[in-house]
């Protein structure tokens, strides 16, 4: 992906999200703009995660670029999780609102082992990369065992 385009996005996103952030009009535009951000995250992180366990070429350039919009997009999705966002097509539980401070120390977790991802990602260190993946892995999969639906 060219860095023209990562910066698009980028910037796209970051146009979108202040509105976002502020209010939503109906719930159902919050779990859609959550699921957005987290589908965009995990398409990038997957990326990286490919190259890490070999299942895909490893490309330096790519691997930095996709973790940069990882850990961009990480930031995101939190504000959509508001009252009464629970329902409809949603894969997040109930739990999310009963125990909210549990949730946001994971999400507080996940943000921190993405922006460690993008720090070895841009170190161009294949051995860097695998363990920073392997973390952020593990900080996606406790939030999602907790309060993801599957």
């Amino acid at each position: 992906m060219k860095s023209s385009t990562l910066f698009v996005l980028a910037a796209t996103v970051v146009a979108f999200s202040a509105p976002a952030c502020a209010q939503f009009a109906k719930p159902e535009d919050a779990v859609k703009y959550r699921k957005s951000a987290l589908f965009v995250m995990q398409q990038n992180f997957g990326r990286v995660a490919a190259m890490a366990t070999g299942k895909a070429p490893f490309d330096a350039k790519v691997a930095a670029d996709s973790a940069a919009v990882a850990e961009f997009m990480s930031k995101l999705p939190w504000a959509a999780f508001g009252e009464g966002t629970g329902k409809g097509e949603t894969r997040a539980k109930a739990e999310i609102w009963k125990e909210t401070a549990k949730f946001k120390e994971y999400a507080d977790k996940m943000q921190a082992e993405m922006t460690k991802l993008a720090a070895a990602a841009k170190t161009g260190s294949l051995n860097d990369i695998k363990t920073a993946v392997s973390a952020t892995g593990g900080a996606c999969k406790t939030c999602h065992d907790d309060f993801r639906k599957d």
